[in-house]
Protein backbone atom coordinates (compact mmCIF):
# COMPACT_ATOMS: atom_id res chain seq x y z
CA UNK A 1 0.00 0.00 0.00
CA UNK A 2 1.36 3.39 -0.99
CA UNK A 3 0.93 6.09 1.65
CA UNK A 4 1.64 9.78 1.30
CA UNK A 5 1.09 13.07 3.06
CA UNK A 6 0.57 14.69 -0.35
CA UNK A 7 -2.74 14.80 -2.23
CA UNK A 8 -1.31 13.12 -5.33
CA UNK A 9 1.20 10.41 -6.10
CA UNK A 10 3.61 11.42 -8.82
CA UNK A 11 3.34 9.29 -11.93
CA UNK A 12 0.13 7.58 -10.75
CA UNK A 13 -3.48 8.37 -11.61
CA UNK A 14 -6.18 8.34 -8.93
CA UNK A 15 -9.12 6.46 -10.41
CA UNK A 16 -11.40 6.24 -7.34
CA UNK A 17 -11.80 7.89 -3.99
CA UNK A 18 -12.98 5.36 -1.40
CA UNK A 19 -13.35 7.64 1.62
CA UNK A 20 -11.67 8.89 4.76
CA UNK A 21 -9.79 6.32 6.81
CA UNK A 22 -8.38 6.62 10.31
CA UNK A 23 -6.27 4.76 12.80
CA UNK A 24 -5.65 5.45 16.46
CA UNK A 25 -3.30 4.20 19.12
CA UNK A 26 -3.30 5.03 22.81
CA UNK A 27 -0.40 3.76 24.87
CA UNK A 28 0.13 4.13 28.58
CA UNK A 29 3.44 5.41 29.84
CA UNK A 30 4.28 4.08 33.24
CA UNK A 31 5.23 6.20 36.23
CA UNK A 32 8.93 5.26 36.04
CA UNK A 33 9.18 6.52 32.47
CA UNK A 34 7.45 9.73 33.56
CA UNK A 35 9.89 10.22 36.46
CA UNK A 36 12.98 9.65 34.28
CA UNK A 37 11.56 11.83 31.51
CA UNK A 38 10.99 14.59 34.09
CA UNK A 39 14.61 14.31 35.24
CA UNK A 40 15.81 14.51 31.64
CA UNK A 41 13.64 17.60 31.11
CA UNK A 42 15.43 19.28 34.02
CA UNK A 43 18.99 18.25 33.13
CA UNK A 44 18.52 18.10 29.35
CA UNK A 45 18.72 15.25 26.88
CA UNK A 46 16.35 13.02 25.03
CA UNK A 47 13.85 10.61 26.51
CA UNK A 48 14.44 7.29 24.79
CA UNK A 49 11.45 5.67 26.50
CA UNK A 50 9.05 8.31 25.20
CA UNK A 51 10.61 8.25 21.73
CA UNK A 52 10.14 4.47 21.58
CA UNK A 53 6.52 4.72 22.77
CA UNK A 54 5.80 7.49 20.27
CA UNK A 55 7.31 5.49 17.39
CA UNK A 56 5.29 2.41 18.39
CA UNK A 57 2.03 4.37 18.64
CA UNK A 58 2.62 6.00 15.24
CA UNK A 59 3.25 2.60 13.60
CA UNK A 60 0.06 1.16 15.12
CA UNK A 61 -2.07 4.13 14.01
CA UNK A 62 -0.70 4.01 10.45
CA UNK A 63 -1.17 0.24 10.26
CA UNK A 64 -4.80 0.48 11.42
CA UNK A 65 -5.46 3.24 8.87
CA UNK A 66 -3.98 1.10 6.06
CA UNK A 67 -6.07 -1.90 7.17
CA UNK A 68 -9.22 0.22 6.98
CA UNK A 69 -8.22 1.40 3.49
CA UNK A 70 -7.71 -2.22 2.33
CA UNK A 71 -11.19 -3.10 3.56
CA UNK A 72 -12.55 -0.35 1.30
CA UNK A 73 -10.67 -1.79 -1.69
CA UNK A 74 -8.06 0.97 -1.83
CA UNK A 75 -4.43 0.48 -2.76
CA UNK A 76 -3.16 3.85 -1.49
CA UNK A 77 -3.85 6.48 1.16
CA UNK A 78 -3.16 10.13 0.39
CA UNK A 79 -3.30 13.36 2.40
CA UNK A 80 -2.18 11.61 5.58
CA UNK A 81 -2.22 13.72 8.74
CA UNK A 82 -0.71 12.59 12.04
CA UNK A 83 -1.81 14.08 15.35
CA UNK A 84 -0.11 13.53 18.70
CA UNK A 85 -1.60 14.13 22.15
CA UNK A 86 -0.40 13.54 25.69
CA UNK A 87 -3.35 12.78 27.94
CA UNK A 88 -2.71 13.23 31.65
CA UNK A 89 -4.34 10.61 33.89
CA UNK A 90 -3.52 12.32 37.16
CA UNK A 91 -0.93 11.05 39.61
CA UNK A 92 -0.72 7.63 37.89
CA UNK A 93 0.99 8.97 34.76
CA UNK A 94 -0.16 9.74 31.27
CA UNK A 95 -1.36 8.22 28.04
CA UNK A 96 0.10 8.90 24.62
CA UNK A 97 -2.37 9.13 21.75
CA UNK A 98 -1.50 9.14 18.06
CA UNK A 99 -4.14 9.38 15.37
CA UNK A 100 -3.65 9.04 11.63
CA UNK A 101 -6.18 10.03 8.97
CA UNK A 102 -6.15 10.18 5.21
CA UNK A 103 -8.12 9.50 2.05
CA UNK A 104 -8.29 5.96 0.73
CA UNK A 105 -7.91 5.87 -3.06
CA UNK A 106 -7.42 3.48 -5.93
CA UNK A 107 -4.46 4.37 -8.14
CA UNK A 108 -3.06 2.92 -11.33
Amino acid sequence: MITSTTNTIEGREITEYRGIVTGEAILGTNIFRDIFAGIRDIVGGRSGAYEKALREAREIALSEMQDEARKLGANAVIGIDLDYENISTGSSGSMLMVSASGTAVVIR
